[in-house]
Parts: C-alpha cells; sequence; structure tokens
C-alpha cells in the first residue's frame, strides 16, 4: 500500500516538473539566452512558473541532467555550451541492456567518421593538423606503456577530427561514442596480440593524420574506413558482435 501511495504521489510531481523543464526551455527562446547566459533565480521561476521552489529546483536539474543547463552551487543556472553527456547516456543506456549491438554502433560510427574525417581534411587549421600528428606520435612513444594512456589518445584523436570538421553536430556525435570506445577499446587491444599488429594500428591512424595535413579528402576518407574495417574485424574475432 505504501508504495502505491507513493506512486500516486510522485506521477504527479514527475509530471509538473517536466512541464516546468518545457517552460525553462521556452524561457530560454523567449528571451534569445546563449550559452553562458544567467536563468532567473530559482524563486523568480517558481512565481513565473506558478509551481513551487523545490519544483523549480528539480527542474534546473533536470535540465542540466540533459546538458541544457548548467547547475553550480551557490549561482545562478545558466545556460550550457552543447555537449555530448545526454547521448552518452543514451548509448550507454542502450548497448547495456541490450538494444544496440556495438557493431551496429560501429557501423552509425563509420558512416559519420567517414564523413568528419573527409570534412577536416577540407576545412582543418594548421594547429589542428598539428595536433593530430602530435597525438599520433605520443601514441607510438606510448606503445609499451599504459593501455589507458593510448586508449584516451586515441578518443581525442577521433574527436580532434571530428572538431576540425568545423560542425558542431559531428562534434557531440563523435564525443558520444566515447562511452562505448571505452568498453571495446581494451577488448581490440588485446586481440590484437603481436607488437606489428599494434603498430599497424598506429600506422593506420598516422596514414589518417598526413591525409588530413595535406587536406586530401579522398585519401582520409580511404584510411578512415581502412581503420574501421580493421576494428569491426578484431572485435568480431573477440566475440564482440
Amino acid at each position: 500500500m505504501t508504495d502505491i501511495v507513493r506512486q500516486d504521489e510522485e506521477g504527479p510531481r514527475v509530471g509538473l516538473v517536466e512541464r516546468t523543464m518545457e517552460g525553462l526551455r521556452r524561457l530560454i527562446r523567449q528571451r534569445g539566452l546563449r550559452p553562458s547566459d544567467a536563468m532567473p533565480s530559482e524563486t523568480v521561476i517558481a512565481e513565473m512558473l506558478s509551481v513551487s521552489r523545490p519544483v523549480a529546483r528539480e527542474a534546473l536539474r533536470g535540465l542540466a541532467t540533459l546538458g541544457i543547463l548548467e547547475v553550480g552551487n551557490g549561482r545562478k543556472a545558466r545556460v550550457a555550451m552543447p555537449d555530448a553527456r545526454a547521448l552518452s547516456l543514451i548509448l550507454d543506456h542502450t548497448t547495456w541492456t541490450g538494444q544496440l549491438t556495438i557493431q551496429q554502433v560501429l557501423d552509425v560510427r563509420r558512416t559519420l567518421e567517414m564523413r568528419t574525417t573527409a570534412l577536416a581534411a577540407m576545412r582543418r587549421s594548421d594547429a589542428i593538423a598539428a595536433e593530430l600528428l602530435e597525438i599520433v606520435a605520443q601514441m607510438f612513444a606510448g606503445l609499451d606503456g599504459p593501455p589507458e594512456a593510448l586508449m584516451e589518445l586515441d578518443i581525442k584523436f577521433h574527436e580532434l577530427i571530428a572538431k576540425a570538421s568545423g560542425n558542431l553536430l559531428y562534434e557531440i556525435l563523435i564525443q558520444s561514442f566515447g562511452v562505448t570506445t571505452r568498453q571495446t577499446w581494451p577488448i581490440g587491444w588485446r586481440s590484437r596480440g603481436t607488437r606489428e599488429n599494434r603498430l599497424e594500428n598506429l600506422r593506420c591512424h598516422e596514414r589518417i593524420a598526413t591525409a588530413i595535413l595535406a587536406q586530401d579528402a579522398a585519401r582520409a576518407e580511404a584510411a578512415i574506413s581502412d581503420h574501421f574495417d580493421s576494428a569491426v574485424t578484431v572485435l568480431l574475432r573477440a566475440g564482440v558482435t
């Protein structure tokens, strides 16, 4: 009986919080707020939307979880820069619960990264091209070091390519894949059992980086395609479907 009562009490409250979140999103649009702009205080929000302060607070936190707002202790909430947090949570949830397979994620990711890599070759700055080559150099230098350090360099490499594409949406989408990469990368690295196999993986990154440096979109796209062919094969061999 207690559980039933609790559900009856929480149901309307959840609906009210959701409506308050939608009201806050309308407020952002109506006022033309941009990232880093401050939101009204909890008290003002509660008065504007005719809700209690606890409901206003919960709505602010809900939007912060989605990456729409930044909420810090002791200061007003602010409009957030878009990031990959919400999409990462969805990917993490759907893969762990079996709604998406890793191979399905890789299929989508391959399509996106072939485009981002071609765009990066066409649009990259000299600074980003140099940074990509530096990441590759660090990967070679760290070949015999902790695999976790190599994994983070690998993730940074792909995210930087997405940034070089000049399209924020690509950047967010590629960043969101970091959560699945951290699941599968150690498996793939162990499956590349020999030093030569691991070196070839790094050489593939080098081919991608040098093609982007040369602003050769076709060569860059072919190199990233080869990279994903290798990743898919290695993971399938390891039993990751």
